[in-house]
């Protein structure tokens, strides 16, 4: 039996390797590609570049692993039935479970090592490459100015402006700067129609030249004296205005201040960040529910002792038109001062619930995924066996279209728990426990030796759902 447990070992992991190399090559070329606008041009030094693989490398692994696994099992289960190894194995008596068993204990090994490595290798990565690109962004803050929103990463400034296009992605539409530097007296805006960036790469200045603007300047009162009292602003007119901003005191490329995302956090840190958030958001709730319960005095609302057999069931009816009139506009901005106050609070409520949701999320699918090596085994070695198909080609697509489910469960049931339709349980066990079972089924199937899976016919069948029968058409050429 140590003979055959080899065999099947070998079998697995020479596969295996391959195909975990090769995804994990396609995984770090989509994010590079992803990350390319943002590193390229940059005048980062080689280190640099070789370190943000580093830590892409160690983020996407777990995930390449997983793939790997669940395509290896299906190539190696397949190359066994296809060459009929598998039915000689089973005709010595060996059943499918005792062929699998080595390779059952190695999923166990590779999945308790994918939670260590996804409880304190991937938290560390992901520190690392989400600061690096941060410092990165600053490293020319031109490249990392987005259009339609404002951009503060500059000291001193805000910037927001329409559109950023040219060869080189440096000329500006519509651009409206709100100076910071003096906000304790004077409050300054540009705006401009145009505007180019024209900073030197090295230089400690970034210098951005405005074109048909205006310089607004609000006078606070402190600054007014007898001279200018009734002139509580100044406003002129340029057709080209310079502007350089000192972006000597960005942070420096080694520079870590992100450390509060979920996914740079230890279960156990999770675990406490949970706990500090959850009982302050509690507090919060039950405060301003009493807030509001005195608000609108439901507390006053008993039963009336008063007569009001002399007054009128229309409660408007009771006055004359100018009370009328009041109370209806009081009415008004009472109802909707209330309204807007609670719609204010329902969305501060909704975004820190989303954000308490997603770090418990976070520490039920790191424990879930830690398990995906041995639930995609599950389905993908008995899977290989009822396919009887090896090679690349079947069992890759194969491999894909399960992963793609299974990941796309995990996306779909992480949205419904940061919106709290489901708990953050489901949110991230929710494709475990899908995939699990699924597995289990496949393994019975394989087991008790059904009948394999034919995918031309089901290609074939598939096909003919969107091919139409060809309709007869009349010879009109007698007519």
């Amino acid at each position: 039996m140590k003979i055959l447990d080899k065999y099947i070992i070998k079998s697995f992991l020479l596969p295996f390797f391959a195909t975990f190399l090769v995804v994990l090559f396609v995984l770090v070329m989509q994010i590079l590609w992803q990350q390319f606008d943002k590193i390229a041009g940059r005048g980062l030094g080689v280190s640099i570049i070789l370190k943000f693989l580093n830590y892409t490398t160690l983020m996407v692994l777990p995930t390449a692993l997983s793939i790997g696994i669940l395509l290896s099992s299906i190539m190696a289960l397949g190359n066994l039935s296809e060459n009929y190894e598998f039915a000689a194995i089973k005709s010595s008596g060996v059943s499918l479970y005792r062929m699998l068993r080595p390779l059952i204990i190695l999923m166990l090994i590779l999945s308790t090592l994918n939670f260590l490595f996804l409880n304190y290798v991937f938290p560390y990565a992901t520190y690392e490459s989400k600061n690096l690109v941060r410092n990165i962004k600053k490293k020319r803050p031109a490249m990392a100015l987005i259009a339609g929103s404002f951009n503060s990463d500059i000291p001193d400034f805000s910037i927001k402006f329409s559109e950023k296009y040219g060869v080189e992605n440096n000329l500006l539409k519509d651009v409206l700067i709100y100076d910071l530097r003096s906000k304790k007296y004077n409050n300054k805006v540009i705006t401009a129609k145009y505007g180019e960036i024209t900073t030197t790469p090295g230089s400690k200045y970034m210098t951005l030249v405005l074109k048909n603007g205006y310089y607004v300047e609000d006078i606070n009162e402190k600054t007014l004296t007898l001279n200018n009292d009734k002139m509580p602003s100044v406003k002129s007119s340029f057709k080209e205005h310079q502007i350089n901003f000192d972006i000597s005191k960005l942070d420096k490329i080694d520079d870590k201040k992100t450390d509060q995302h979920y996914e740079m956090m230890s279960l156990n840190q999770l675990i406490d960040k949970v706990d500090k958030l959850e009982k302050p958001h509690k507090d919060n709730i039950i405060n301003n529910t009493k807030r509001y319960y005195q608000r609108v005095k439901a507390k006053g609302l008993v039963k009336d002792t008063i007569d009001l057999s002399v007054y009128k069931s229309n409660i408007l009816a009771n006055f004359n038109s100018k009370n009328k009139l009041k109370i209806l506009q009081n009415t008004k901005r009472e109802v909707t001062q209330i309204g807007n106050l609670y719609k204010g609070l329902h969305k501060n409520f909704s975004w820190k619930k989303r954000q308490l949701n997603n770090y418990k999320i976070e520490y039920h699918k790191r424990i879930a995924f830690s398990f995906a090596c041995l639930v995609l085994f599950l389905v993908g070695a008995p899977l290989g066996s009822l396919i009887r198909k090896g090679g690349f080609g079947v069992p890759m697509i194969t491999a894909i279209i399960i992963f793609v489910i299974y990941f796309f469960i995990g996306v779909l049931a992480k949205g419904m728990a940061e919106s709290g339709k489901i708990s953050p349980f489901l949110g991230g066990w929710l494709s475990t426990i899908i995939m699990f079972p699924f597995g289990l089924f496949l393994m019975y199937k394989a087991i008790n030796d059904k009948v394999g899976i034919d995918l031309g016919k089901i290609a074939l069948n598939f096909a003919k759902l969107f091919v139409r029968k060809k309709e007869s058409i009349p010879d009109i050429s007698s007519n």
